[in-house]
């Protein structure tokens, strides 16, 4: 029987600590290709070491030297994949930069990558109750993962003194539920057809409407995203 996927919370953990390293060999690098490939292709549930390495070119025991098993190598793809998104999100713009166009970029990013990840793309168009399990999954700790991402970001930009006061798990939850809505339910009235018109609708109407969300009433002043 094939092994089961790793489970969430404890992959999770594994995916966010830097001691944690797949394999990066080229040979090794092939193989993830490979694996990308045939889980874009016909889904991560239909991945089997045997695809893989035909996939890859390489013999079934190459597969099983460096990954272990199926679940090995289904962990190493993981932890590879979101590192590549996280990366990818985490340099879309700086902490420094004014809070509505991190908003706007994280919101481009994002729906760049549901769009362009062969494996996202494929989850969310069909697959999406797979994609909705893994968020609910384990207590909901591939959420909450990305909404401590998100808080992290935030906590940075006030360190900068581009956030003021600012209720930052509330603010955090908002933009992950927003994100992922977009990830799993790509038809929109929203103008979104290109990245161009991505930006113009994050920051006339997403920006503006989480600010306001993620403010923390504290007197008549209230409190602000920036200073």
């Amino acid at each position: 029987m094939a092994a089961g996927p790793p489970e969430p919370r404890g992959l999770l953990v594994r995916v966010l600590d830097p001691e944690v390293e797949p394999p990066d060999d080229a040979v090794s690098t092939r193989i993830l290709d490979g694996a990308l490939d045939v889980s874009a292709a016909s889904g991560m549930r239909h991945l089997t070491i045997d695809g893989v390495a035909r996939r890859a070119g390489v013999g079934r025991m190459t597969v099983y030297r460096r990954f272990g098993d199926r679940s090995g190598l289904v962990e190493a793809l993981v932890i590879r994949e979101c590192r590549r998104c996280l990366a990818a999100l985490d340099g879309a713009i700086g902490p420094g930069a004014p809070i509505a166009e991190q908003i706007t970029e994280g919101f481009v990013t994002s729906l760049r990558l549901a769009r362009e990840h062969p494996l996202l793309n494929r989850l969310a168009r069909l697959e999406p109750e797979t994609m909705v399990g893994g968020l609910t999954h384990g207590g909901g700790a591939v959420f909450a993962a990305a909404r401590a991402f998100v808080a992290d970001r935030l906590r940075a930009s006030q360190r900068t003194g581009v956030v003021g006061e600012l209720d930052v798990e509330a603010a955090a939850e908002l933009l992950v539920r927003l994100a992922f809505s977009f990830v799993l339910i790509q038809e929109s009235a929203l103008a979104l057809e290109d990245e161009t018109a991505i930006r113009a609708t994050a920051r006339g109407l997403i920006a503006p409407a989480l600010a306001r969300a993620g403010q923390r009433p504290q007197g008549a002043a209230g409190a602000t995203w920036g200073k």
